[in-house]
């Protein structure tokens, strides 16, 4: 019996050695082979799997100690899924904790207003840590994974800054994006002016994305749409440089010329009126308010001053004397 004690005893003592030894470790900053260590966990991943992904990825710890910490702690599996990264400096119990509390390392792609949907996707192409799971699907693939099969694809996203988790994929982003665009349109449709010869959402997302293309300042931006949507109302040629060139496709070479504007595509704006058949680039929040409510303007035409703003005119006399001032020895006129 005494023997039993004495066995029983140091049992205990050693269960209470391990456990300072354990508490004392878990609160010490682990060794990393490098500044900063990083991790992608995937949704189903177990606990064990996590602690030898840290050990792979460059911290210099047991596997199986920093698995059973994990255990130990009670809170293994509410390990969240998503990227971490940590410093020189973190402890075991801080690493689980965050973790724990879904802290994740994001990574950041910015998509610009006036932006096409070809430039969208050579941005998300190279984005950093973002798996590229629609390279070789064609535009209308990807809008069938989206749940918009037959939709173009053009104008159909909202340009912003998307962060996500490091190990997402593009998919993931141009769906955000996706429904972003939707929404906004959405809005901007319900505030559209009474007298609007716009028909529909769609029509205003095809004329907000010009308007983003003809603004050089912000300043202009609802006059810019006034003047086309007068020329909607008349039926006048909307007679805009950037639908041509969209219709021109990807070799364009940045020289517009005679030729180009007398080139029948259904982009054409000079020879044929009305709105084209699709955006042409990824309208803003501001382009697509001023798409649906333009503001009042006499004016049919206008012309860049060389400083970003624009020179606006009612009458084709006025703007052939601006065209004349600002543009002189230009060829042709009427935009």
């Amino acid at each position: 019996m005494k023997v039993w004690r004495v066995l029983v005893g140091g049992a205990v003592l050693v269960a209470a050695a391990l456990a300072g030894a354990t508490a004392w470790w878990l609160n010490q900053p682990l060794e990393l082979a490098a500044d900063t260590v990083e991790v992608s966990i995937e949704p189903g991943t177990a606990p064990r799997e996590i602690a030898q992904a840290w050990v792979q990825a460059g911290v210099r710890a047991s596997p199986l100690l920093l698995y059973e910490s994990f255990r130990w702690s009670g809170q293994a599996r509410r390990i969240r899924a998503g990227s971490y990264e940590i410093g020189r400096g973190v402890t075991p119990a801080e690493l689980l904790n965050k973790m724990v509390r879904g802290d994740e390392t994001l990574a950041v792609v910015r998509l610009i207003d006036g932006w096409t949907f070809r430039q969208f996707r050579a941005e998300l192409a190279k984005a950093e840590a973002l798996k590229p799971t629609t390279a070789g699907a064609t535009d209308a693939d990807i809008m069938t994974l989206l749940g918009a099969p037959g939709e173009p694809a053009e104008g159909r996203f909202h340009p912003d800054t998307y962060a996500y988790s490091k190990g997402s994929t593009d998919l993931a982003v141009l769906r955000r994006a996706h429904r972003a665009m939707r929404q906004r349109l959405a809005a901007a449709w319900q505030e559209r002016a009474p007298d609007s010869p716009l028909r529909s959402a769609d029509e205003a997302l095809v004329l907000a994305s010009i308007v983003e293309k003809e603004t050089g300042t912000p300043a202009d931006r609802g006059r810019v749409a006034g003047v086309f949507v007068n020329r909607l109302r008349i039926g006048m040629p909307l007679q805009t440089d950037p639908t041509v060139i969209y219709g021109l496709g990807p070799g364009f070479d940045g020289n517009l010329r005679k030729r180009d504007l007398q080139s029948d595509t259904p982009f054409n704006t000079y020879l044929r009126t009305g709105l084209p058949p699709t955006p042409i680039a990824m309208p803003g929040k501001a382009a697509l308010l001023a798409a649906v409510h333009p503001e009042p303007t006499r004016a049919l035409y206008f012309v860049a001053r060389g400083d970003g703003s624009s020179e606006f005119s009612d009458t084709l006399a006025a703007h052939n004397r601006a065209v004349n001032q600002y543009q002189r020895g230009a060829a042709r006129t009427g935009k």
